[in-house]
């Protein structure tokens, strides 16, 4: 039974943190028992290294690259409906970036790697829950918000590791779901506080015999601390499972529904009027989600073991986004129509091109002086995806060494359709973007002739991702373990125009590679290990991507596609190498650290590119980017304190020297390009993050805790040759204390953003010749936009287990 420390010297422990310190005294603690002067090792931590989460494992000290595991405590301690508040707190080398303005929509960020919710950033990091892939067939997104995080046993963060599939160029992200065999009981909680936030979930485990049961659901709304940006989810979870001495099988359905004010980040001009201030809007993203999954574990013999997942898994997103509209009078010779400014259109298209605006008859829409022009920009992605992974494991030894096989095999299939228009409207005086008024076109679908701007799409496609994969952990020594292995993912993208209008957007590409990974790993001492490996893994374009790639026909992302030159697939190069331990009977309590270096190039790396046509954009390859950095972080845990520290460095650059599209940037030259050069910063990508917590149980009835994020200084996104100031660092401090009523009934409170920091954790730049200044009265001198941290916030809840 670990002591009870007295809370001076806890306080005084936790503020002391660091690895190196806390090495010393893992090998140096004067204050241990006489019998504790060997420090042992807790019991194995076995963890999957495959996409099966659950499915068997290997001890994670004996793989040779890093593995982070977020637990059901951390994700309850947020007291949060988003999975990614705990993910960042915990995990060394995460970062969320609000670059929605929506608390349950946020880009997750790890070594520089992205899983986003936003369709037109380039992902990759590979999400798999209980086994199944939820990056969307269509652009590969990550819709975070349909994931309920009091459903979740754990999650773990794989680095260099490629049997995870297409998309884990940083990492994979596996999460492992509650069932009714590993949690039993009732539970229920609501809670409500500022800004209209309002949450409740419940959950229920039961084992009867051979068969389990477990169900959650949970809904949340929060008015939102920005105008116009209301949220509301709703998410249901269950899991039906039965289990032998030799097998066991679960029937898991989900579904999720959510409707969220994304309203993104906002002119400087109008942030000094308020900080609560936003852009053109409406914009609002709803999600619908639902899906069935059966999994199976079986035990063939002693030592080999047979598991599977079969799924089937649909979604459906519906995008509205006001906007400004870069439109007014032609010149000649089609005075007294509508067109687009002829000066934003790149500067190879032919002068002459024709920028008139259609409706969708294809009749040209006269110009009405006096009307601030806007649009109302709709999208609508509907995609079904099926999928099998069948994969065996061997743990029988060989020669009398212990050895770790794992083969198998995965068929992910999707079908997606995707429509798109634009439609024309006025902008209010409040910045809301109106499709109905009494002017010439109001309403009307627009199409631009020639196909340069505004382009109705409707589009039809599938996704087929093939992967067999093989892995072997062998220890030479017992302390001493050597692993290989290899992927090999096949990928087939087909297209299909289904308006009749765009033929161009019919394609079908292929894509295939085979992944190696190798690495050691070494037990130096019984508290200490060493790991080395080297690994590859690639991302195929996604159908988005592929029909966005041509700057002389840019795209409005998320709205507008268009013929383009093909892409080439992605291909990361990862060196990893670092030190981890684990003991128990230190300082009266368990400590966990690890600090590693990781170095990640990646070849034909594909970012996303304004162009100069207002609002538009497109994907491009550029030959090499290369993320490095360090990771470091330590955890201590007694009876009554819980602490820890996570740092992070995370070297971002390019490779290449090119000219990069950036026309809003104030440093671009006149055809709206920079110049990148070797070593310039990757913009959008912080270069360091430290995050410190504890959590102290003062009686036995009363905790409280608190933690803090201090992410440091990033590049607007935009500036990819670094000549504008950068974002400057940004911290919060959140605090938390809850006390047990009864045996049964507990109740709690937390703020967040204690100390009203109000900095920016995202920032761009933007068109500032937008008319939206004209019907606003605003003037929008400054090209810098940003999404500043949502202010201090207090929440209080009461939860009641049986």
């Amino acid at each position: 039974m670990a002591r009870k420390l007295p809370l001076k010297t806890a306080l005084m422990l936790a503020a002391a943190l660091a690895p190196l310190s806390f090495s010393a005294a893992l090998a140096q603690d004067g204050a241990a028992p006489a019998d504790a002067n060997v420090v042992a090792l807790p019991e194995v931590d076995v963890i999957s290294t495959s996409p099966l989460a659950g499915a068997g494992g290997e001890d994670r000290f004996s793989f040779p690259s890093q593995v982070h595991t977020v637990d059901a405590p951390a994700f309850e301690r947020t007291r949060s409906p988003s999975v990614t508040d705990a993910l960042q707190q915990r995990v060394p080398g995460v970062t969320v970036i609000d670059v929605n303005g929506n608390p349950f929509s946020q880009d997750l960020t790890y070594r520089g790697f992205e899983a986003s919710p936003l369709q037109g950033t380039p992902q990759g990091l590979a999400v798999y829950q209980n086994g199944m892939r939820v990056n969307e067939a269509f652009g590969d997104t990550v819709n975070w918000d349909l994931i309920p995080p009091q459903a979740i046993a754990r999650t773990d963060i794989f680095t260099a590791n490629p049997i995870f599939g297409l998309n884990a160029l940083g990492g994979a992200v596996s999460i492992e779901m509650k069932n009714g065999f590993n949690w039993q009981g009732f539970e229920a909680q609501i809670l409500g506080g500022s800004y209209g936030r309002v949450t409740g979930y419940f959950q229920y485990g039961k084992q009867i015999d051979n068969f389990s049961l477990y169900v959650t659901a949970d809904t949340a709304h929060e008015g939102g601390w920005r105008y116009f940006s209301p949220s509301t989810l709703v998410r249901a979870y269950g899991d039906l499972g039965y289990r032998t001495q030799d097998a066991e099988v679960h029937f898991i359905a989900s579904g999720a529904t959510s409707n969220l004010g994304v309203i993104g980040p906002t002119p400087v001009n109008l942030l000094s009027q308020s900080l609560n201030s936003i852009f053109t809007f409406p914009q609002t993203t709803q999600n619908d989600m639902g899906s069935i999954a059966l999994t199976g574990k079986f035990d063939i013999n002693k030592n080999w073991q047979i598991a599977s997942n079969f799924y089937m898994r649909t979604f459906r997103q519906k995008h509205s986004d006001g906007n400004d509209a870069d439109l007014g009078g032609c010149d000649d010779p089609n005075d007294g129509l509508l067109c687009l400014d002829e000066d934003n259109f790149p500067a190879i298209t032919n002068p002459n091109a024709f920028v008139v605006l259609n409706n969708h008859t294809g009749q040209a829409i006269p110009f009405t002086d006096g009307v601030v022009y806007g649009t109302i920009d709709r999208t609508e992605t509907h995609s079904t995806t099926a999928g099998v992974t069948l994969q065996a494991t061997d743990n029988e030894k060989i020669f009398d060494h212990a050895n770790y096989f794992t083969f198998g095999g995965s068929v992910d299939r999707g079908f997606f359709n995707f429509a798109s228009t634009s439609t024309l409207g006025a902008i209010q005086a409040n910045l809301h973007v109106v499709p109905t008024g009494t002017f010439a076109g109001s309403n009307a679908i627009l199409q631009t002739a020639g196909d340069l701007g505004y382009v109705p799409t409707y589009l039809n496609g599938t996704t087929t991702y093939y992967g067999i994969y093989a892995l072997d952990t062998f220890n030479i020594t017992p302390e001493f373990a050597a692993t290989a292995g290899a992927r090999f993912n096949i990928a087939n993208i087909n297209t299909e125009d289904t308006s009749g209008l765009n033929s161009e957007l019919t394609s079908a590409s292929n894509f295939n590679r085979i992944n190696p990974v190798f690495g050691l790993t070494y037990k130096i001492l019984p508290w200490l290990s060493a790991y080395g490996g080297y690994s590859e893994a690639n991302r195929a374009p996604t159908p988005l991507e592929l029909d966005c790639a041509n700057p002389l026909r840019p795209c409005l992302l998320e709205n507008s596609l268009v013929s383009d030159p093909p892409l080439q697939q992605v291909v990361s190069h990862t060196i990893e190498a670092g030190l981890r331990g684990a003991a128990n009977n230190v300082l009266g309590g368990q400590i966990n650290w690890k600090a590693g270096y990781f170095h990640t190039e990646s070849t034909n790396d594909i970012i996303s590119l304004a162009s100069t046509v207002t609002g538009r954009g497109y994907y491009s390859n550029v030959p090499a980017t290369l993320r490095q950095g360090v990771e470091a972080s330590i955890e201590y845990h007694s009876g009554d304190l819980m602490a820890y520290a996570n740092y992070a460095l995370v070297d971002a650059t390019y490779r290449f020297s090119a000219e990069l599209a950036s026309p809003n940037n104030p440093f671009a030259d006149a055809a709206g390009n920079v110049f990148v050069t070797p070593g310039d910063h990757i913009p959008g990508i912080p270069r360091q993050t430290a995050k410190f917590g504890l959590e102290y149980n003062f009686t036995s009835k009363f905790k409280a805790g608190a933690d803090v994020l201090i992410v440091g200084s990033q590049y607007y996104v935009g500036d990819n040759s670094n000549l504008n100031p950068q974002l400057p660092l940004y911290w919060t401090a959140n605090i938390h204390a809850s006390y047990q009523v009864t045996e049964n009934i507990q109740v709690f409170g937390l703020v967040n953003n204690l100390f009203n920091n109000r900095n920016a954790t995202y920032g761009a730049f933007f068109d500032t010749t937008t008319n939206a200044q004209i019907a606003n009265g605003t003037p929008l001198t400054d090209p810098r936009t940003l999404t500043p941290l949502a202010p201090v916030s207090l929440y209080a809840g009461v939860k009641v287990n049986f």
